[in-house]
């Protein structure tokens, strides 16, 4: 294998550089494939984990099994919501400060605990209609629970990245990946926690979250570092184009292990093969993570500044080595300034770009392909390798984003995908509403998946690795943050919408995709009103921006 991280002969000429940047970036960009591979696992195992853990409470014969199921999940609920707000808080009061922060978040602690009260000490209800809503929103959580890990790591992001590196990050993340592919496997085996077994699963996909948030700020962070400005933006792309890459990977590894045996089979078996086939990308990427060396601009920062000239020799050439130096030294003398030292505006762009990234409903599509096609009427094979279509659109049009996004802008693709968005996804909530279930249905799913693609999909990953300032830089865990707990909250909050037996009297499935519709066209108006153009600048003039 060859070290990426040794020293090459200063004649090494321009092609010799772009290669070895492209193959720090390849390397890089693996955190993002397994955040693809990871996430998108429990598309193709969601119907047989609900029938092996969570349908079985419907049962009237399983009332002590229904009941251990509820209590736990209440409880874990809470737990979820208390880590989900010690995220918020920790990130309210490293903005506003201990004494506005503090207060801020006492008030959210206390609306907490009075809700968690009434929730815990609510008594269980055994009606059909009570325990198939209960049903549905445990197996929101239960799907949705890699989400959570992710909103921890995504929140510790920035944290690990100044303290530990850039580098150093991305191996944690490999880790977490790498045990949580092993525990999904066999949560019943691994259960050290006293739960139900379907909790033990669901705290080893929180692990496997963690590093997907990790891999998800440090992994754009880290091309965006060792990047060209000019080509900047088509590399980050990269990461996104490999984190659709590996969801396609996984629905093909969904699709061939679902025909390894009947439908019985897949419930009782298939799906642990699914998540255990995570252990491979995740033990590659550990290996070759070894290769790589630690970015120039984490390097300068921790006063390493040969080491930081080594690696900028190979990936800038002898003649730009020194001016890129002197640039990155510049921008890192305010290294430890406020995070509000730019202005709340800047926060807020991440924030929001976050938030509709994910408001826009991408992820039921990619999480939930085999439940919307099951809705469509779809046998569960071909309701896998309808997903794959979609993976395949997905990774067409990422490519497009890719090939445009230094060409076009950012701004431009990003109102034209908010568009195209939201006509779909309310054509696609008309479509269920009225009953009219063949092939324009499947279409509308396929031009939002293309119009998500080309635009937030990778866009705005290359929009928030390049917005926020070096000395600020950690504050993209905000933003990550953010994304992550959207992310969750609609992941979460489908099933409940989608299978709640009045709003499917009412709307025949539309409703939800109505909702997505809707904030796609609010995300076109916040793009075209506040959001500013990066295209053609480098770091520092982006952080001249917004000095200004």
């Amino acid at each position: 294998m060859i070290d990426m991280s040794a020293k090459t002969d200063s004649s090494s000429s321009g092609k010799v550089s772009q290669r070895y940047i492209i193959l720090l970036t390849l390397v890089a960009a693996i955190g993002g494939l397994l955040f693809g591979y990871d996430t998108a696992v429990v598309n193709g195992a969601e119907k047989s984990l609900t029938a092996f853990y969570i349908t079985p409470i419907t049962d009237p014969a399983q009332a002590d099994y229904a009941v251990s199921l509820i209590s736990q999940y209440k409880l874990l609920l809470i737990v979820v919501l208390l880590i989900v707000l010690l995220v918020i808080c920790a990130q309210i009061i490293r903005l506003a400060g201990l004494k506005k922060g503090g207060i801020a978040c006492v008030l959210l602690l206390a609306l907490l605990s009075f809700w968690a009260i009434s929730f815990a000490g609510k008594p269980i209800s055994y009606l059909a209609a009570d325990l198939q809503d209960s049903a549905n929103a445990i197996k929101g959580f239960v799907i949705a629970s890699a989400l959570i890990g992710c909103v921890i790591g995504g929140a510790a992001a920035g944290f690990i990245s100044k303290s530990f590196g850039r580098k150093n990050g991305l191996v944690i993340s490999a880790i977490c990946f790498f045990l949580s592919a092993i525990g999904a496997w066999r949560p019943e085996t691994f259960n050290f926690f006293g739960t139900l077994d379907v909790y033990s699963f669901v705290i080893f996909r929180i692990v496997g979250g963690i590093g997907v948030g990790i891999a998800s700020m440090i992994s754009p962070m880290y091309i965006a570092e060792i990047a060209p400005a000019g080509v900047r933006g088509k590399l980050v792309s990269f990461n996104q184009l490999a984190i659709i890459f590996g969801m396609l990977v996984i629905y093909f590894v969904n699709y061939f292990i679902a025909r390894q045996g009947n439908e019985q089979w897949l419930i009782t078996d298939g799906w642990r093969w699914m998540f255990f086939s995570g252990v491979i990308p995740a033990g590659i990427f550990f290996i070759l993570l070894w290769f790589v060396p630690e970015t120039p601009r984490y390097l300068v920062m921790k006063g390493k500044d040969e080491k930081a000239l080594k690696v900028l020799k190979r990936i800038a050439g002898e003649e730009q080595a020194a001016a890129t130096l002197r640039d990155i030294k510049s921008t890192l003398h305010e290294k430890n300034v406020p995070w509000l030292s730019y202005g709340f505006f800047l926060i807020f762009i991440g924030i929001m770009l976050s938030v509709f990234q994910q408001f826009v409903g991408i992820n039921v599509v990619l999480y939930y392909a085999s439940n919307i096609f099951r809705n469509m009427g779809s046998s569960t094979d071909s309701s896998l390798m309808q997903t794959i279509i979609v993976g395949v659109v997905n990774l067409l049009f990422t490519v497009v984003a890719i090939l445009t996004v230094d060409k076009f802008g950012r701004k431009p693709l990003m109102i034209i995908g908010s568009i195209g968005m939201a006509v779909s996804m309310l054509a696609l909530g008309c479509a269920f509403y009225f009953n009219q279930l063949g092939i324009a249905a499947l279409i509308f799913m396929l031009v939002y998946t293309a119009a998500f693609a080309m635009s937030w999909g990778p866009v705005c990953w290359v929009l928030l690795a390049e917005i926020f300032p070096n000395s600020i830089r950690g504050a993209l865990s905000i933003a990550v943050a953010a994304q992550w707990i959207a992310n969750w909250a609609v992941s979460l909050t489908f099933p409940i919408m989608n299978d709640n037996e009045w709003l499917t009297a009412r709307f025949n499935h539309g409703f939800s995709y109505w909702i997505y519709g809707v904030m796609g066209i609010l995300s076109a108006i916040f793009v075209w009103k506040l959001v500013p153009e990066t295209k053609g600048k480098t770091l520092e003039e982006i952080e001249g921006l917004w000095k200004k």
